[in-house]
């Protein structure tokens, strides 16, 4: 019997949009998108099955990491964690978000305008300080805290800002009559606690001489203080910062301390009375907290901040 030649036929050339058509839908062999239904049914039911699976996976070994963690402290502390057991000092008010690398504190105090946002910005960091505020909702937590009288368990020491005068809210921080506030605080570290210069004799030799004689004068239980100071950088900034007043006191008390993230706990603070600063000068000022634990480097930004100010 004679063999027929079978010749291959191209298919039928199609334009973009029949191509499109056919790939969408074939009458001819029922595909959708070049799958008949029960093979979509089976790479759907693949797929469903296996994201299920990952979900399931992906949760369990999340809920097995929670359960190592603690959700009232951290679970790398001090020098095992990236924060380190230095504390950061910081200032408030901040300038802008939109000059977020300034330190500058520039304003007119005759125009009540120009220096609303440095009083606004301390009304917003001071909130949950007032009774009134955020944090009143722990005001039960809270207690009036003295030397030799630290919180009792589960308690912790509240800030009176309130009673700061002249830096105090109703008194726009002072900035009106150009003898501005500035707080200062410490950076929280979990478990830190303070060295303190509890014996005059070893007093570092690049402390202020005036606070020096300040330390000098407190009485032994005052000492347990993370002392502050702040002062012109330059010789000509010592000239014109004028003096300066710490209040209600020069430093952080100790029985602040350790933060331990209990309900209610706020940092302590100390508001930096500029008294009479020159007008119309930039001033550079560097303020530092001093501990025997706590290290200065300028560059690191750690124990000290700096920060300048003019006002016009």
């Amino acid at each position: 019997m004679e063999k027929k030649e079978q010749f291959y036929m191209p298919p039928p050339k199609l334009d973009k949009w029949e191509s499109m058509r056919l790939f969408l839908y074939n009458s001819e062999t029922g595909q959708v998108m070049g799958r008949t239904g029960s093979s979509w049914a089976k790479i759907l039911i693949f797929y469903l099955i296996f994201y299920i699976v990952l979900a399931a996976f992906f949760g369990g070994m999340l809920a097995v990491f929670y359960q190592t963690l603690d959700n009232r402290q951290p679970k790398w502390q001090l020098d095992a964690s990236l924060i380190g057991s230095n504390p950061g000092l910081g200032f408030r008010p901040m300038p802008p978000e939109s000059n977020v690398e300034s330190t500058l504190i520039w304003y007119k105090a005759s125009d009540i305008g120009n220096y609303r946002h440095w009083t606004n910005a301390l009304n917003v960091f001071l909130e949950g300080y007032n009774k009134t505020g955020v944090g009143a909702h722990n005001q039960e937590n809270r207690m009036i805290c003295e030397y030799g009288k630290p919180p009792v368990q589960g308690k912790v020491c509240d800030v009176l800002v309130a009673d700061w005068r002249p830096c105090t809210r109703s008194n726009s921080y002072n900035y009106h009559k150009s003898a501005p506030c500035i707080f200062l605080k410490l950076n929280k570290i979990f478990g830190w606690l303070p060295a303190f210069y509890n014996d005059t004799s070893t007093l570092p030799k690049n402390m202020p001489n005036d606070l020096k004689n300040h330390i000098a004068s407190q009485k032994p239980v005052e000492r347990d203080t993370i002392w502050v100071s702040c002062e012109g950088e330059n010789p000509a900034d010592v000239e014109n910062i004028g003096p300066i007043n710490y209040i209600p006191r020069r430093g952080f008390p100790g029985y602040y301390f350790p933060f331990k993230n209990d309900p209610g706990y706020l940092s302590p603070l100390v508001a930096v009375f500029f008294e009479k600063p020159k007008y119309g000068v930039l001033i550079n000022i560097e303020c530092k907290a001093w501990a025997k634990n706590i290290i200065h480097d300028r560059f690191e930004k750690r124990g000290s901040v700096h920060f300048e100010l003019m006002i016009d």
